[in-house]
């Protein structure tokens, strides 16, 4: 499946991709991958060192004539997020990604291709294994649990990396320099529901939101796609307020930093309702077409009878309690940023929630380029959660990374860059939660930026990659690179 990646150029870099598309690397499953880039530094007389949190540190020395230079870190992270549309057959945990090469881009149609951050990955090994370029000494390091947590650079230990300066190869739109990035922290929410039984005459449903295009909670939050968690609350609680509905069970969204795309809830409704809900359904999808016509067409709202018949419901109170905190709580771009216009500033995704045998949980994702932002934003969902009766915390915090528009190692991007391709780059900072925040706690000397290729639609099914921009990535790369001696 990945022979075509092989023929692309730079022929290095697609090699290196096609192995990672081969080998599962999940979040907190990425031994297997590691194994054997191990086995393939090593190979090239490349040292490969493994920590105590599990991040894999590559050492190359310097080009002859170059080993008093400082040294330089190239990092990105080995896990990748696990997305796949509905009915699609995938383990995440054993199958290789199916890619397609289409119109000058590389795409997995039916889940994440997991360019995010593969390439980034590719890229650091090509750069590694070139034998051409002249270079100080390059340490590579590929963190592990990034996308869940972001264990690897949060265990990283102050004194580990030798470097000075470090290119982070983790963001997303070529012709950009990225200086700074946002901090975050999860909010979770937990509550034990009142069991309640379901009367013998009740009729049970399935309710599904599908067809939504997700993304990235960080990246894509601005751009108003539907939340099919909060769109499904809406829904129950507008039901609700007219007849029974006794909530049975309720999932929606698989991480918390990716938009959720579909939602279900499985319902008990008095059976004469439950004969003409056909009517209502429809209008809320037509209602909901309307309203997200311009970011996601495809929105649906179907009903079905249930497959399985349960005895018992949440109470009526635990129903009301849930679908309002579900539907109020904040949910998008809560601020822009006063530094960066245009640029998201505070943020907030309700990624995951789920009830199930009368436990209810749900995961917020919250992000900040002023962490202090961050923690107000979560300590209001707290809050909020609290006033509901249910338990509630923050959990995960991590740093943003602040700009440094005075860095050296801008001005030799900037002048490298002018040089191959004729203009200077963009430069931006990103509402999305890079590891040099964290990377900056431990080694607060390092100069340091970031920069990649055109990727779209990262953490949802059908991400993809164009190809050109990886070249060019490449080839920035190694001049960076060789400008440093």
């Amino acid at each position: 499946m990945t022979m075509s990646l092989k023929k692309l150029h730079p022929q290095s870099v697609w090699n290196h991709f096609a192995a990672l598309c081969e080998i599962p690397h999940a979040s907190k499953h990425e031994a297997e991958l590691i194994a054997h880039l191990s086995a393939w530094a090593e190979s090239r007389g490349i040292a490969a060192v493994v920590d105590s949190v599990g991040n894999l540190i590559l050492k190359k020395p310097a080009s002859p004539g170059c080993e008093g230079l400082p040294g330089v870190i190239l990092q990105g992270h080995l896990d990748m997020v696990c997305q796949a549309n509905s009915g699609t057959q995938h383990d995440f945990l054993k199958d290789p990604v199916r890619v397609e090469v289409k119109d000058g881009w590389v795409s997995a149609p039916d889940t994440t291709l997991g360019a995010d951050n593969g390439i980034g990955v590719a890229l650091a090994l090509a750069a590694l294994e070139d034998t051409s370029l002249i270079h100080p000494a390059i340490e590579v390091l590929l963190t592990v649990n990034e996308e869940s947590g972001m264990d690897g650079a949060r265990g990283l230990v102050a004194g580990t990396l030798q470097g000075k300066t470090l290119i982070n190869l983790d963001t997303e739109e070529w012709g950009y320099f990225y200086l700074g990035c946002a901090g975050g922290v999860d909010v979770e929410v937990r509550h034990l529901c009142e069991p309640h039984p379901v009367p013998a005459d009740y009729a049970q449903l399935r309710f599904d939101v599908s067809g939504l295009r997700g993304g990235h909670s960080g990246i894509d939050i601005h751009l108003g796609r539907g939340n099919a968690i909060k769109l499904l609350a809406e829904a129950l609680r507008e039901l609700s307020a007219h007849t029974d509905v006794r909530l049975v069970e309720m999932k929606g969204g698989t991480v918390r930093n990716a938009i959720p795309r579909e939602a279900y809830a499985v319902c008990a409704l008095p059976v004469d309702m439950a004969l003409n809900i056909d009517e209502w359904v429809r209008q809320r999808h037509e209602a909901w077409q309307a309203r997200f016509k311009e970011v996601d067409p495809n929105v649906s709202f179907t009903c079905k009878q249930g497959e399985v018949s349960a005895d018992a419901s949440i109470s009526r109170t635990d129903r009301d309690r849930l679908l309002a905190f579900l539907d109020i709580a904040a949910n998008g771009v809560a601020r822009i940023s006063d530094d960066f216009p245009g640029v998201t500033g505070t943020s907030s995704n309700l990624g995951v929630a789920a009830l199930e045998n009368g436990a209810f949980k749900a995961t917020f994702k919250v992000r900040s380029l002023q962490d202090v932002r961050a923690a107000e934003l979560a300590d209001k969902l707290v809050s909020l959660a609290q006033v509901y009766g249910f338990s509630a915390w923050q959990d995960g915090a991590y740093p943003g990374w602040t700009p440094d528009p005075e860095s050296d190692l801008l001005a030799l991007c900037q002048r490298v860059y002018t040089e191959q391709f004729g203009q200077p780059a963009s430069l931006q900072v990103i509402h999305a939660g890079l590891e040099c925040g964290l990377l900056a706690a431990s080694h607060p000397h390092l100069d340091m930026i970031s920069f990649g290729p055109d990727i779209r639609g990262a953490h949802a099914p059908g991400e993809r990659v164009e190809i050109a921009s990886v070249a060019r990535c490449y080839t920035l790369l190694k001049a960076v690179l060789q400008a440093l001696v």
